[in-house]
């Protein structure tokens, strides 16, 4: 039987150049349901990137699908700025109970924009205006989003570029084991604030991603984040963790940032903050350092009422115990163990695995074999991207509520792909 390729001509057409996943997935999506996605030909997909980690509980989970279908259907609120609404209050109600107060975090909501990188702007503002200082320190292979604050801490040389114009106020640090684990941790930063010859303007803050996912599936290890959160008191700067795509549980705990015991001054979180891939990003920080004026940092999406909806539901439905917690922890351990079989057969060409809870690489020394795989892996039905700079690591995003089976299906394709492009 043949199969007849899509049309994708209107897109080709009228579409702007700038578009990239469609490339590398040539089908048109219709509906999504949990772990899939479906073609207009009725193609099932394994998705394994899950919205760029925006789809932490699936698509289209029922239970929260149910809540925003009941708000909608009362005729809830669902444009409100920055109005207090019954959808707002509800919202922070549970977040306030479920996740702050359970982990002993004092920290203020600031509704930025409805965007990961309108959080990571409104971080680097309020820290400027904190401490009245302009420089911020970032590290290699950073990336923090499309912006042009956000584009002066990202590492990405290819996205830099898109700026136009030059990218200032921002420094670049080596990320953990940048060097191989040759030269000792933070060596050059500290001496570069102490050195009155140095050249580096005293920072207001510095801003990391415990693990770094555009950048490769770079993990830093707690020490190493712990070690960072001490320099940063002992220098005067403020931390700042972005836990854009991290967050909401992709690590394991809810905040990526746990497991160094670390309480960082200011957090950004979006993506599945909303849990059902609605947009929704919030600011996090220190009750001290809430020192902006009314309007002072404002968007007009700011107050979307039906992702405060779906994220209440969220919340309750996988953040009121630690089930969720284990079971990504569980997964994670299983696509572990078969990455590292992967690793060790001889057609895998010296590839080498990293991660985290249920944020995987798989590194290729060949880079564009990288690009290849995920290529192979879409004509078999599952989805995966790429990341790092040279696009060099096939990167594994399943949502959280991946089962066991369905774990196992997107490995064992995984591997075939990996054989058939050997």
């Amino acid at each position: 039987m043949t199969i007849m390729p899509p049309d994708l001509s209107i897109f080709e057409s009228l579409e702007s150049e700038v578009r990239s996943y469609c490339r590398g997935w040539p089908a048109v999506f219709d509906r999504a349901h949990g772990t899939h996605l479906v073609d207009e030909d009725g193609h099932r997909y394994l998705d394994f990137f899950a919205g760029a980690g925006s789809l932490n509980y699936g698509h289209n989970n029922p239970v929260l699908k149910r809540a925003l279908l009941d708000y909608l259907e009362r005729d809830g609120v669902t444009h409100g700025l920055d109005m207090a609404t019954t959808a707002k209050r509800t919202f922070l109600e549970a977040f306030q109970r479920l996740v702050l107060r359970p982990r002993d975090l004092p920290y203020k909501v600031m509704f930025p924009g409805p965007t990961g990188t309108n959080a990571v702007e409104s971080a680097l503002k309020l820290a400027r205006k904190v401490k009245g200082r302009e420089a911020v320190v970032s590290f290699t292979n950073a990336f923090h989003g499309m912006s042009l604050g956000s584009l002066a801490v990202t590492g990405n040389a290819f996205k830099r570029a898109g700026a136009g114009i030059p990218l200032v106020h921002g420094t670049p640090m080596p990320f953990d084991n940048y060097f191989d684990g040759t030269v000792p941790d933070f060596l050059w930063f500290e001496r570069l604030l102490e050195d009155q010859g140095s050249g580096l303007d005293k920072p207001a803050a510095v801003i990391v991603e415990t693990v770094q996912g555009e950048g490769g599936i770079n993990v830093a290890r707690p020490e190493w984040l712990r070690a960072l959160k001490e320099l940063c008191e002992r220098q005067d700067m403020l931390l700042i963790v972005d836990d854009i795509q991290m967050g909401c549980g992709r690590t394991g705990a809810f905040f990526s940032f746990e497991e160094a015991g670390i309480t960082p001054d200011i957090v950004t979180v979006s993506k599945s903050i909303s849990g059902y891939g609605l947009p929704m990003a919030l600011t996090l920080f220190r009750p001290e350092l809430d020192v902006w004026e009314p309007g002072e940092h404002n968007g007009t999406f700011r107050g979307n009422n039906p992702a405060f909806v779906t994220a209440t539901a969220a919340l309750h439905m996988y953040w009121s115990d630690d089930q969720m917690e284990k079971h990504t922890r569980a997964r994670g351990e299983q696509v572990e163990q078969a990455l590292l079989a992967l690793c060790d057969e001889n057609g895998a060409g010296g590839a080498r695995c990293r991660g985290r809870g249920l944020v995987w690489g798989l590194e290729f020394s060949r880079a564009e074999r990288a690009a290849e795989v995920c290529r192979r892996a879409f004509d078999l039905g599952l989805l995966l991207e790429t990341s790092g700079t040279r696009s060099e690591v096939v990167k594994l995003l399943p949502p959280l509520t991946v089962s066991a089976d369905e774990t196992d299906e997107g490995l064992r394709t995984l591997a075939r792909a990996v054989r058939d492009t050997v």
